[in-house]
């Protein structure tokens, strides 16, 4: 499958270096899904938070997403790994699915890696954007 063109707020983008660089910092540079967020980050259209598209998955977004082989649906709020709590249905930005839907667009199927082999959702529903309410503090 080839990797659709993502976006990312410069807000976002900034706060997300920062947690990869002070992970790194603790000797936690090794870790996979450091290394796969820092790549997603890289190859990202950067846009100020004002002109993100409201159908773009950012942080602090929620989504409601359907795997395509079950077709079961989810929802989760995306956020930083200190906000994370599955109970709850946030789930951490370095989580394999949080990466997986970071920038990605209403509509996109997104596949990643997964133990057994790979995994297929489908993001049927940006719930709520911080930016396209004005939240652009989140």
């Amino acid at each position: 499958m080839k990797k659709r063109k993502i976006y990312i707020t410069s807000f976002d983008k900034d706060r997300l270096e920062e947690l990869v660089a002070v992970a790194g910092d603790f000797g936690e540079h090794r870790r996979s899904d450091l290394e796969i967020l820092y790549q997603e980050l890289q190859r990202a259209m950067t846009v100020e938070a004002k002109k993100i598209p409201a159908d773009v998955v950012t942080m602090n977004s929620k989504v409601l997403l359907r795997d395509t082989t079950s077709g079961r649906e989810m929802t989760y709020s995306l956020v930083f790994p200190r906000e994370a709590n599955i109970d709850t249905g946030a789930i951490s930005v370095l989580a394999p699915i949080g990466t997986a839907i970071l920038g990605y667009r209403e509509g996109d199927i997104v596949e990643w890696e997964v133990p057994s082999g790979k995994r297929t959702i489908k993001i049927e529903k940006i719930l709520y954007q911080p930016e396209a309410v004005g939240d652009y503090h989140l």
